[in-house]
C-alpha cells in the first residue's frame, strides 16, 4: 500500500448540467454502463493504483451516494484502506455548505491529518478513464513538484470547453486560460509527442486532477481564505508562486458533465473495440456486488450493446444501447442508441413482499414498443406500444413526463409512461 499518498474525490457538486438525471441524486451517483456508478471509477483507480485510502466529499442529493458507498466498499482488516464519506458539516469556524472544491477541501483537511502522508491526490467524482495514480506520483517526485495537474492533449476545437495550460520542456506549467475563444489559441501550445502533433492535439487541458504535497496545499488554502475552486483561483496562483507541473495522460479520458457526454460515453461502452476498456482484469471497475442472476436473452437480436445481470429481453431487437440491471424488455420492442438504466426491483416481484421500493410497481417496457435516442433512469415504465423517439429533432424541452438534453429524450427517474404514449 502507498503510504504517502490519500485520495480526496470531489462528490458534492450539482451536477445541474446532468440535470434531470441528478433531480434526486448527487452527479457522481449516476449510474453508468448499466451496473456501475460515475463515482466507481476515480475509487476503483484509487484501489487499483494501491492508494487505499480515500476520502469522498459529499453535499447535495447525497443519500444515494452515501448508500452505494456504504455498500460497495468494506475493507478487511488486514489493508488499512478504506472508503470515507465527510459530508459538509457545521464547524465553530463555519456554518455554510461548501462553497467550492477548494472550500471543500479546506474544511476537510482536519479530517485527513491523523492519517501519515506526504502527498494529497485530489480527483473528481464525474469522468470515465482509467489511469494508474502511481505513474502520476513518479511523475511528480521526478519532476520535484509542488503541485502538478494531469493534462489531456486537445485539439483547437476542444480547447474553449477546458482550462488550457502552457508548459515547457521540463512539463512546467507557465501559463494557465481559462476556456479561451479558438480565435486567441495562438501562442499557447505545448511540447507534445510527434503523433499528437499531427493530431493537432497540441493544447494542454486540464483534467480537473491536483495532486498536492501536505504543506503547500495546507499553506495555499490558508493564505487564500476567500478562493473557493482550485481550477479557477488555487492552481493559477500555485503557478505563480510555487512549481506547478503537468502529468500528461494521452488514454481515454471523458468529464461525464452534460447528457451529450454521459450518453455518448455508454454508447461508447458497447462498441466492438471502445477505447475504455470494461474487461481488464488487471484493472478492474468496482461496484456493489448485488449477487444477481445472470442476464436471459430469448428469441432476441442484439447488436453492439451491454446487457447487465438480472434482465430479461424476450423477441426483441437491440443495437447500440446498454440495458441496466434488472431490466425487463417485453416482446416485439425495438431498443435503439438508448441508454437503459435498469431497476431496483424485479418487475415480477410481489410489491408487497418489497420491504423498500422506489418508482413504478413494473419497471421496464411494455411489448411492441420503439424507443431511440433516449435515456430511461432507473425504475422507469414504458407502456405497450410506445413511442419513444425525438421525431421533430428538437434540442432542448421539458414536459411532464420527459425531458430533451442535447436532442436526447430522458425520461427521469420512477417516471411512469402510459401504454400507446407518443413522444
Amino acid at each position: 500500500m502507498d503510504t504517502s499518498t490519500i485520495s480526496i474525490i470531489l462528490g458534492g457538486g450539482k451536477g445541474t448540467r446532468l440535470y434531470p438525471l441528478t433531480k434526486l441524486r448527487a452527479k457522481p451517483a449516476v449510474p453508468l454502463a448499466g451496473r456501475y456508478r460515475l463515482i466507481d471509477v476515480p475509487v476503483s483507480n484509487s484501489i487499483n493504483s494501491d492508494i487505499p485510502r480515500i476520502f469522498v466529499l459529499t453535499q447535495f442529493n447525497s443519500a444515494s451516494l452515501n448508500r452505494h458507498l456504504a455498500q460497495s466498499y468494506r475493507f478487511d482488516r488486514f489493508t488499512n484502506g478504506f472508503v470515507s464519506v465527510l459530508a459538509a458539516e457545521q464547524t465553530p469556524a463555519s456554518k455554510d455548505w461548501f462553497q467550492g472544491t477548494a472550500d471543500a477541501v479546506r474544511r476537510s483537511i482536519p479530517h485527513t491529518e491523523g492519517y501519515r502522508h506526504e502527498h494529497v491526490l485530489i480527483l473528481a467524482g464525474d469522468q470515465l478513464y482509467s489511469m494508474d495514480y502511481r505513474n502520476m506520483v513518479e511523475h511528480h517526485r521526478e519532476t520535484d513538484a509542488d503541485v502538478t495537474v494531469g493534462t489531456i492533449p486537445v485539439a483547437a476545437g476542444q480547447a474553449p470547453a477546458f482550462g488550457i495550460l502552457k508548459t515547457d520542456d521540463e512539463h512546467v506549467i507557465t501559463e494557465f486560460h481559462e476556456k479561451p475563444a479558438e480565435d486567441e489559441l495562438a501562442g499557447k501550445e505545448s511540447p507534445v509527442s510527434k503523433d499528437l502533433e499531427e493530431q493537432g492535439r497540441i493544447y494542454l487541458a486540464s483534467m480537473g486532477m491536483y495532486l498536492f504535497d501536505r504543506e503547500p496545499l495546507r499553506e495555499l488554502l490558508e493564505a487564500n481564505p476567500d478562493d473557493n475552486d482550485f481550477g479557477h483561483q488555487i492552481i493559477p496562483k500555485a503557478i505563480g508562486n510555487l512549481k506547478v507541473t503537468g502529468y500528461p495522460f494521452t488514454g481515454y479520458w471523458s468529464d461525464i458533465g452534460t447528457i451529450e457526454n454521459f450518453y455518448q460515453a455508454n454508447l461508447m461502452l458497447g462498441q466492438p473495440d471502445p477505447p475504455f476498456n470494461l474487461y481488464n482484469q488487471n484493472r478492474p471497475l468496482y461496484t456493489n456486488a448485488r449477487m444477481l442472476s445472470p442476464a436471459k436473452i430469448l428469441s432476441s437480436y442484439v447488436q453492439n450493446s451491454l446487457i447487465a445481470e438480472g434482465s430479461v429481453v424476450t423477441n426483441s431487437q437491440i443495437s447500440n444501447s446498454v440495458v441496466g440491471i434488472r431490466s425487463y424488455i417485453g416482446d416485439n420492442t425495438t431498443l435503439k442508441n438508448t441508454v437503459m438504466m435498469g431497476a431496483d426491483h424485479y418487475r415480477w416481484h410481489d410489491i408487497e413482499e418489497l420491504g423498500y421500493r422506489e418508482g413504478a410497481e413494473t419497471p421496464g417496457i411494455g411489448q411492441e414498443s420503439y424507443v431511440e435516442g433516449a435515456i430511461l433512469d432507473k425504475n422507469v415504465q414504458i407502456g405497450e406500444r410506445c413511442i419513444i423517439k425525438n421525431r421533430d429533432n428538437v434540442e432542448e424541452a421539458e414536459e411532464d413526463n420527459y425531458y430533451i438534453r442535447d436532442g436526447i429524450v430522458v425520461i427521469p427517474k420512477n417516471t411512469v409512461i402510459p401504454d400507446d404514449t407518443i413522444i
